[in-house]
């Protein structure tokens, strides 16, 4: 028989991913977080407000989303208390989190410029996924009193926000792609990182093929594909 239980969170298994966006002073921030899923062309990535990469994807709306592979762990968690935000926020202190400025040089990636945003990808990350702010959802707006507070550059948001960012470029590494198909990952060579319950864990082996998997993958394609690369490149800042 099933029980009923109280867990004090349902991290119940997503990808990590790895944020970077651009800080006010023009520096780069990195952070991981493993609240994301994608629908065509379009991602949600979910934060604590307080935390400074959704306050700079308010701001500079842009963000890439780099994604590690199962062999990267080590990198994440050189990242996993470490936070952008100075003065660190009480909740995060009180979790040990302290401030680094230096999120890259941290995790011991490299930034190389990304061609639709200012903000840089993390090169070693198999995937890099250039976007765009499209709209913020307030989750918990029953609990949290959203609208008495500040969303310019000072944003003082608390609470849990969801994002909904756009793709407007994907780049990924040639070892992942699938045989013969210039456009498409081969999903027994891409190993994503995944967290549960604060774990990490890896793909195990293929159990057998999904009945979704004879509908062919174009015919999934959305307007946004066009829309991308249509859109302007942007001007490639120095990386710092």
């Amino acid at each position: 028989m099933h029980a009923s239980i109280t867990p004090a969170i349902l991290y119940l298994g997503t990808p990590v991913v790895l944020n970077s966006t651009v800080n006010e002073n023009g520096s780069y921030n990195l952070a991981p977080i493993s609240s994301a899923s994608w629908l065509g062309w379009r991602c949600l990535l979910g934060f604590e407000a307080v935390s400074k990469t959704p306050q700079n994807m308010i701001r500079t709306g842009e963000c890439v989303i780099n994604l590690p592979s199962a062999d990267q762990v080590d990198a994440i968690n050189r990242l996993s208390l470490l936070t952008g935000s100075n003065p660190v926020p009480v909740g995060k202190t009180q979790r040990s989190y302290r401030h680094k400025q230096d999120k890259f040089g941290a995790a011991g990636l490299t930034p190389i410029p990304s061609e639709t945003v200012a903000a840089p990808r993390a090169m070693e990350c198999p995937i890099h996924l250039e976007a765009k702010v499209a709209k913020v959802h307030r989750v918990m707006a029953d609990e949290y009193d959203y609208s008495v507070h500040d969303r310019s550059a000072e944003c003082t948001l608390e609470g849990i926000i969801r994002i909904e960012v756009r793709i407007t470029r994907v780049h990924a590494h040639p070892s992942i792609m699938m045989d013969g198909h210039p456009n498409r990952i081969d999903p027994n060579r891409w190993r994503p990182l995944i967290m549960s319950f604060q774990r990490y864990y890896g793909l195990g082996d293929e159990i057998t093929a999904s009945r979704l998997a004879s509908i062919p993958e174009s015919m999934y394609r959305s307007p946004d594909i066009d829309r991308a690369h249509t859109a302007s490149p942007t001007a490639q800042t120095r990386l710092n």
